[in-house]
């Protein structure tokens, strides 16, 4: 497809939370979709579990899905929406570690070896496909161990996202201090050199939230009532996109242009890559050069998880503001995709109330809670 093929069109271009003009902005829109991370299908990468599978092609989609849709919250984190891509350049040390994340061996945090690993406890095979809500709880298990970027992932069940649980995770020396006292640590990390403990010192009042919200917008097809209100979700400036597709076709979604969807195919297959000598990363592959994928949002599959990044307290107050916003608008036509609300409705159980801890050795007990839209999402294919 040649760039020429993106509309020629004044209806505006929605890009994780930026808008552009197609008319006039072309080369604006290509960078931005360029710079996000691309992974993809590869082949030729170390067996994984030692003995399996040393290609994911056919399987692996939806797991390169939640490493794009993570990805692009490690670049939120680490240098931000607004940084650009460009071949060739001397890449930055946080780049670079982002991009070593997900290098396809087992030692990477979020390498198709930890995800396919991980995705065992939640009862699904290495090789199997996953759906949305599989992946996002895979990913909140393997961000514990993510030392380097603090992050909290949070998968709001049961379409209800509710705000006391994500500031008691985002900030857990409320609950341990009281909310009237100073976090621990807080003093003497003012007192630190400035820059030598910068991390430190931001993630001691907020650690930044990578929220995931597994939806289904209709039965075998998206309902039309919801399109409007999905279309929002990538006007918000703490979008991180949304993981879904086709079904057994997942694709990583990253904007809208009238009536289509803009995303990134996980399907081709590459080589394996390796960290050079000097530690940069042969990075071409992992940025879609070509013009961005579009498909009409009536073929969207209605199992899909939504993704939203809040750095600090701040942000997370402003994506609530404008979900309110949405929803009052969506009262007037369309339908609200999630609930929003201040605390834990009696009917629900808190899946990080049972107190998952890193050996996750819960899993089984709360598989009932990860699998209901993935286990439909598979039988619609058939």
């Amino acid at each position: 497809m040649d760039f020429e093929d993106f509309p020629e069109t004044s209806e505006p271009v929605w890009i994780l939370g930026k808008e552009y003009n197609a008319l006039t902005e072309k080369d604006e829109i290509l960078s931005d979709v360029t710079s996000r991370l691309w992974f993809t299908y590869r082949k030729n990468f170390p067996p994984i579990g030692g003995t399996g599978p040393t290609s994911d092609t056919g399987w692996g989609c939806m797991l390169r899905c939640g490493q794009m849709i993570l990805g692009e919250a490690l670049v939120c984190r680490h240098v931000g929406r607004d940084w650009r891509w460009a071949r060739g350049q001397r890449q930055r040390e946080e780049y670079i570690s982002i991009l070593n994340a997900f290098i396809d061996k087992k030692d990477s945090y979020y390498s198709i070896h930890q995800i396919a690993q991980m995705g065992v406890g939640e009862g699904k095979p290495i090789g199997q496909w996953y759906g949305p809500n599989t992946v996002a709880q895979v990913l909140k298990k393997l961000a514990v161990f993510d030392t380097w970027s603090r992050l909290v992932v949070h998968v709001a069940m049961d379409n209800t996202v509710v705000i006391e649980d994500i500031k008691r995770l985002c900030m857990p020396w409320l609950d341990a201090a009281g909310a009237c006292c100073e976090p621990d640590g807080a003093g003497e990390l003012n007192g630190c050199p400035q820059g030598a403990c910068a991390l430190e010192e931001e993630t001691a009042l907020w650690k930044p939230l990578v929220l995931l919200i597994p939806l289904r917008l209709g039965l075998s097809d998206i309902n039309e009532a919801y399109i409007e209100t999905l279309k929002q979700c990538f006007m918000l400036p703490q979008s991180l996109g949304v993981i879904g597709g086709k079904p057994n076709s997942a694709h990583y979604f990253i904007g809208y242009v009238g009536e289509e969807l803009i995303y990134l195919d996980p399907h081709t297959t590459q080589p394996a890559v390796d960290p050079c000598e000097d530690s940069q990363v042969p990075d071409e592959t992992y940025h879609c050069q070509h013009p961005p994928c579009r498909m009409h949002i009536c073929e969207l599959d209605p199992s899909i998880a939504a993704g939203f990044f809040c750095r600090t307290e701040d942000e997370f107050d402003d994506w609530c503001m404008r979900i309110r916003r949405v929803r009052f608008r969506s009262t007037l036509g369309g339908l609200p995709m999630f609930e929003l609300v201040d605390s834990q409705p009696s009917h629900m159980v808190s899946v990080d109330a049972l107190n998952l801890t890193p050996d996750f050795s819960d899993s089984d007990r709360l598989e009932r809670f990860f699998d209901s839209e993935d286990e439909e999402f598979e039988i619609l294919s058939l």
